[in-house]
């Protein structure tokens, strides 16, 4: 938590701020989040004495280990604004050995000496602080009337333990705070447990990283070999490819998007033996996948869904505009968005430079072929399609001049907070519903809206979790998607009350003739997606290639149970 609340503190300064942003030291050790800052202007003073001095003013960044509140003075009277990013359970131990130190205690830390987290707090104790890293260091000490131990917050937790267990021992009338980070505590807890059940495990951090090391050391502590790597370059796939299971953990300062690169490798070499039928199948899918065609697929699918839903005769040309128009906008958005899709999703990026030619001439082929189907429609569909490609083309295009600009940046319609996950699920009701309604008749109906409003929602609801997935690249490129202005947990909320609503709907639809029987039906597929999320939530698998096929095949499920609800509801067959 503190670490990815340091990183979103500098990035949102460095996206809405005017003037220099600093921070003061590494922010994180990480070398990608580092590269990340740097190219985004965000510069690391190391030495105030040295930097301050012919630094520019403007903000500086105090990162999550904290800092000591001399240093924190010096860069308020140089005249820097502070924006303090220490995490709360690091202010928790600062507070604690403040307090204390103005009692007269001496402090007592456990951890490193010179990580930048015990720095900080000796800078609290008054000049009354000791560090030491294992039992044999408190002969070391000096005597003490009074004095309190902590712990850097990332420290080892049996470590810590045998340390109290030894000073309780030996100085009862010590004081002992277990300072140490549940998070770390408990991922400590999760890699010993984790460890006997694989042949290996894979730890993903910067080589700087304290806790990130104390990982790899725990798994070998129980024996078991550790591979510490900082991206899917490093791993010795040899060596790997040999083992049954493997485990994957990764250090608190860790980007998603490079565990996820890691994690895809890893899934992806059982299957990289050439010539077996699973190597082909493989990559079939991670190319339907990667190309939005699977998920043109499942646009297609949700048409003819609709189509029984709403009690129309399923049209293939609707079908065909829908998946047409979905796989080329996808496309284009992502050639467009290629910045956030760099982080979000790093082999769709490579995937997209790597056929980059294919793929634009399949965006445009497809729009193309979109167009003319609505075309075939009649003359509303097809002025309908041609306005919301439109929008999709112009969506991170600046249409709004300097001068004009509503509030403080929004030029673009991507400046909206939230408007790519809304527009998103509006065109997916609009060409999957209303446009294959309007090329029959004109007339809104409330099955109309009822239908639309569900292909909407599920729609939405696809795109928001895939959103929740990509906060950290979003957050990096500046785009507010809708988990980034509501919260992560708010819009899981929002995610099941909408699911839950739509269970309900589906109940009653066909009572109210909102909808056909086929509505019942749909309510299997209300399930399948909380299903996802309920599975996501509880950590059951893992966000990967075979995770992400699983989410987009929703609407090719809807077509399935459409399929067989319209052999024994119209006897297709007999």
């Amino acid at each position: 938590m503190g670490v990815r609340r340091a990183v979103e503190m500098v990035l949102d300064a460095a996206n809405s701020q005017q003037g220099p942003i600093y921070t003061y030291g590494p922010l994180i050790h990480n070398p990608q989040v580092l590269e990340i800052l740097a190219e985004k202007g965000v510069t690391i003073l190391q030495d105030i004495a040295h930097d301050i001095s012919g630094a520019k003013l403007g903000s500086v960044v105090i990162r999550a280990h904290g800092a000591p509140p001399q240093a924190r003075q010096a860069l308020v009277d140089a005249g820097f604004t502070i924006i303090d990013a220490t995490c709360p359970r690091v202010i928790k131990v600062q507070t604690i050995i403040s307090r204390h130190a103005k009692q007269g205690y001496a402090a007592i830390i456990v951890g490193d000496k010179d990580h930048p987290e015990v720095v900080g707090l000796l800078g609290y104790a008054k000049g009354m602080g000791h560090v030491i890293t294992r039992p044999e260091d408190l002969d070391k000490l000096p005597h003490f009337e009074r004095a309190i131990v902590v712990a850097q917050t990332t420290q080892d937790g049996q470590l810590f333990d045998r340390i109290a267990r030894t000073i309780a021992a030996r100085f009862p009338h010590f004081q002992v705070f277990n300072t140490i980070c549940d998070s770390t505590l408990k991922r400590q807890a999760e890699v010993r447990e984790m460890s006997k059940t694989v042949d290996a495990v894979v730890v993903v951090g910067g080589r700087n990283s304290g806790n990130t090391q104390r990982l790899a050391q725990v798994v070998e502590q129980k024996g078991v070999p550790a591979f510490h790597v900082e991206s899917e370059a490093e791993l010795d796939r040899e060596a790997i490819e040999s083992l049954n299971a493997v485990g994957i953990t990764a250090g608190a300062s860790t980007p998603n998007w490079v565990i996820k690169k890691v994690y895809r490798t890893l899934e992806a070499l059982p299957y990289q033996v050439r010539g077996q039928w699973r190597h082909t199948v493989f990559r079939i899918q991670r190319w339907l996948l990667l190309s939005n065609l699977y998920l043109a697929l499942g646009a297609g699918c949700l048409s003819y869904t609709c189509a029984l839903l709403s009690g129309n005769k399923p049209s293939f040309a609707s079908a065909l505009m829908a998946a047409c128009y979905v796989l080329s906008m996808h496309i284009l958005n992502n050639f467009i968005g290629k910045e956030a899709v760099r982080y979000n999703d790093p082999d769709r990026a490579g995937f997209y430079d790597h056929n980059r030619l294919l793929l634009l001439t399949l965006a445009i082929i497809s729009g193309a072929v979109g167009l003319f189907m609505a075309f075939t429609l009649g003359p509303v569909p097809f002025l309908i399609l041609c306005t919301i490609s439109l929008l999709g083309i112009f969506y991170k295009v600046k249409i709004i001049p300097e001068r004009l600009k509503i509030g403080k940046k929004i030029q673009r319609i991507s400046d909206v907070p939230g408007s790519k996950t809304v527009l998103i699920a509006l065109a997916w009701g609009i060409v999957t519903v209303v446009l294959p309604h309007l090329s029959v008749s004109l007339q809104m109906t409330t099955t109309l809206i009822f239908v639309s409003l569900w292909a909407s929602v599920m729609a939405f609801v696809r795109t928001a979790f895939f959103d929740i997935l990509d906060m950290q690249g979003d957050r990096i490129v500046g785009q507010e998607s809708l988990p980034i202005v509501l919260g992560e947990r708010r819009t899981f909320r929002i995610l099941k009350q909408l699911l839950v609503i739509f269970l309900a709907a589906h109940l009653f639809a066909p009572m109210m003739q909102l909808a056909t029987t086929l509505a019942y039906g749909m309510i299997l597929s209300v399930f399948y997606m909380a299903a996802v999320l309920m599975a996501f939530e509880r950590h059951w698998i893992v966000p990967g290639f075979r995770f992400e096929f699983l989410v987009e095949t929703l609407f090719v499920f809807t077509a399935v149970v459409s399929g067989v609800w319209q052999v024994f509801a119209w006897g297709y067959f007999t």
